[in-house]
């Protein structure tokens, strides 16, 4: 393996990691009436629901 010719300070390893941040999910309003009102983006509703239409493969839980 390769090994550093001579040590990083501090500072170059923070600035490197200033970029290393966490993102909220984006949530969206749902288009059908008695669905959740909310969902995640490109994520399929427990309904079977997916930008506002019926999934084709969906059944009902009955």
């Amino acid at each position: 393996m390769a090994h550093p010719k001579r040590k990083n300070s501090p500072c170059r390893g923070r600035k490197r990691r200033t970029h290393w941040t966490t993102q909220l999910p984006e949530v969206t309003e749902t288009k059908n009436v008695q669905g959740e009102p909310l969902s995640l983006n490109h994520c399929a509703s427990p309904d079977g629901y997916y930008k506002g239409r019926r999934l084709p493969g969906y059944k009902d839980k009955n």
